[in-house]
Order: structure tokens, then sequence, then C-alpha cells
């Protein structure tokens, strides 16, 4: 493989791994906090937005009346920005601001849950410092200021009227990594940590017309990514992930509605709002193709393993399976990606009894990286 062929594909290939990233993942979980920004050559600035339409349509038990729910998930929009740059020959640094974690559930009219919802919203600042060391590998380290808040309401008439509100809290966390490289053959993989991050959050309660004010605490998971590439032949290269991502450690339990008794369960305490059963893997696979000077393409395909049943009723959805295509166009200094995905979305038993199934989501994103 000639150096600049394989030079010109390495550049490349991180905007077409985001480009086909899944358009769902485990938990609520939107953004797979990758690393490829650091790898970038010379100093290096990215946009990136990107859209996914879920469609999530179960039916709800029939101590609830058995009834359909209509499509409870709805659509959303996320953005980027990301900066590279190299301090010296062994020194280079990255800042990226982003949403990787995010939920929009909402329950149409027509059913018992009608006008239920939960909403969580966060963004978070990255910044990380990259060392390369002797015989091809780097070692890179960074921190992270999270923000986050969220919204719930459950109205099972006229069993439960409960509403959440939190206000945004700040938190910090961080990562390390090791990776190794070959340019030549354009041959990568990265392995990052990222720690979890502990949100103390101020809340309004308000259950069946009680008001009341205790705080509580959430934390956004630990995850691994293992991020890999290669070239197979002149132009041509392989990408691919590994990320656990260890949802069991995440949960959303206000004290009032955790307190409260629940008559579906002989009056038992409800416990938390939202949990999840097992931790999440999520596998990608594809290959990217430079067609000429200026246009590159990739092909892909994710299996993300769910969080097991029952899950939260407000984020039913199950395993997923994701095909996904991306194509990119450089002119001089200015990269444009793009990228379309279409994920089946299996079976889930949520906590109240309702069955989901032969679900999907549609998702899209584009990327404008400029290399100064």
């Amino acid at each position: 493989m000639k150096e600049e062929n394989s030079v010109r594909i390495y550049l490349i290939s991180s905007l077409m791994a985001l480009s086909s990233a899944p358009a769902l993942a485990g938990g609520i979980e939107r953004n797979p906090q990758s690393m490829a920004i650091l790898f970038q050559q010379g100093t290096y600035l990215e946009l990136g937005a990107s859209y996914a339409r879920p469609r999530v349509t179960g039916t709800l038990p029939d101590v609830l009346g058995g009834t359909g729910t209509g499509n409870v998930s709805n659509s959303f929009l996320s953005g980027s920005i990301s900066f590279k740059s190299d301090i010296n020959d062994q020194l280079s640094y990255a800042i990226i601001l982003d949403q990787p974690f995010g939920a929009d559930t909402l329950y149409p009219s027509g059913s018992a849950l009608a006008g239920s919802l939960g909403k969580v919203e966060n963004t978070t600042l990255t910044g990380v410092l990259r060392y390369r060391l002797d015989n091809n590998f780097s070692a890179f380290a960074g921190v992270r200021s999270s923000w986050t808040k969220g919204t719930a309401e459950i109205s099972v008439a006229p069993v439960l009227a409960y509403a959440l509100e939190t206000q945004r809290d700040q938190a910090w966390g961080y990562l390390a990594g090791i990776a190794y490289e070959v340019p030549e053959i354009a041959l990568r993989a990265a392995l990052t940590y990222n720690s979890s991050i502990k949100h103390t959050f101020t809340t309004t309660e308000t259950l069946n017309g009680v008001v009341s004010n205790q705080p509580f605490s959430s934390r956004l998971p630990q995850s691994v990514n293992l991020e890999f590439q290669t070239g197979v032949a002149e132009d041509t290269l392989v990408f691919g992930s590994i990320r656990w991502v260890n949802w069991k450690q995440f949960d959303i339990t206000p004290p009032a509605y955790a307190a409260s008794p629940n008559p579906l369960e002989e009056n038992a305490p409800r416990g938390a709002l939202v949990e999840y059963q097992k931790n999440s893997m999520t596998y990608t696979l594809g290959v990217g193709r430079q067609f000429t000077q200026e246009w590159a393409g990739s092909v892909s395909i994710a299996h993300d393993t769910g969080n097991g049943n029952p899950t939260s009723n407000l984020g039913p959805t199950g395993k997923r399976t994701t095909l996904g295509v991306g194509v990119s166009y450089t002119i001089d200094n200015v990269t444009i990606s793009g990228g379309l995905q279409y994920a089946r979305i299996s079976s889930a038993r949520t906590t109240l009894g309702s069955e989901f199934n032969n679900n999907s989501a549609i998702g899209a994103g584009i990327r404008i990286g400029y290399r100064f």
C-alpha cells in the first residue's frame, strides 16, 4: 500500500466511523464518546449534527386496558463541536463539546398511560491530552464536565399522578486510554475507559398532589471503548468498535416516588423510576473505501445487546441491530461527511407488564471538518 494512499484513508476513516454510528444505543446513550478526533493530523476543527426518529410502539397489560401505546419515542437532534491540535511532536490535545446522553419519551393520547413522559438532557465538555510513546504507542487522559437535568410524569388514573422536575446539575468525570498505530498501513487500535459521573439533583416531586423537595443522586455509567481500523487493500479500510457500558450502575430513584406504595404489587414500595437489568455491549464493523481524491464511502453494521427485561416504561427498547451507510467529500482543507442508519429494535417488557415488539429507528448525521 502506498504511504500517500494509506495516510489519506487514515484521515478519512474516523469521519466514516462517526457518520455510521447507530441511531440508538443502550440505555439513554446517544453518542459512543469516540476518541477518533485525537488521531487527526495537525490542527483540526469538526462540527457535527445528528437526527434520529425512533418508532417504539407496544401494548399495555390487561390491568391497564390492554390498549396500544402509540409511538412513545420522540425524534431528537444532537450536536457536537470538536477541536484537536498539537503542542509539540509528542503532545497533542482535543476539546469536545457534545451530547452523549439523552431521552425523550411521551405516551400519546389513547391509552391508560397517555401523558406519561420522561426526558433527560445532557451536555458534556471533554478535555483530553495525548502523549506519544515509543514503538507506535501513545497514552491519553482527560476530564469531563457534565451538565444534566431530567423531567418525568406518570399518569395512571386514578392510581397515580406523579411529576418530577430536577434542576440542572454539573458534575465531573475522567477518561484514560492507550493506543497503538502503524500509519503506513492505516492501522490503529485505541482502548478508552470513561469513568462514571455522579450527579446530585435538586428536585421537585409531586405525588398525588403532595409536593416534596428531597435531593437524590444518579450516576451516568462508566464504559470501555475499543476502537480499531486497518487498511486491507489500497484505498480500502476495515473499521469497528466494541463498547461496554455499565448500565446496571445507572438508575433514577427519586425519594418520594421510590417510597410510595404500588397497588399493582401488593403495595410494596415502587423503588426506582428507571433502572436496567443488564449491562450492554455494542459491536460495530464496517468497511470504508476511497473512490477518488475527493470521494469516499462506507458501510457498517452494529449490534447492541440491550439492557434486559423488565425495562423502564420510560425507555421500553430491547436489542438493536443497525445498518449504516456513509459518504464523505473532501475539497482542499474541508471534509463533509454524512451517514444514514436504519435500526431494528427487538422486543422489550416493562415493569408494568407492557409488551413492545417489532420496532425501528432511522437516523442521519452530518459532520464538517476543517484542517488548518
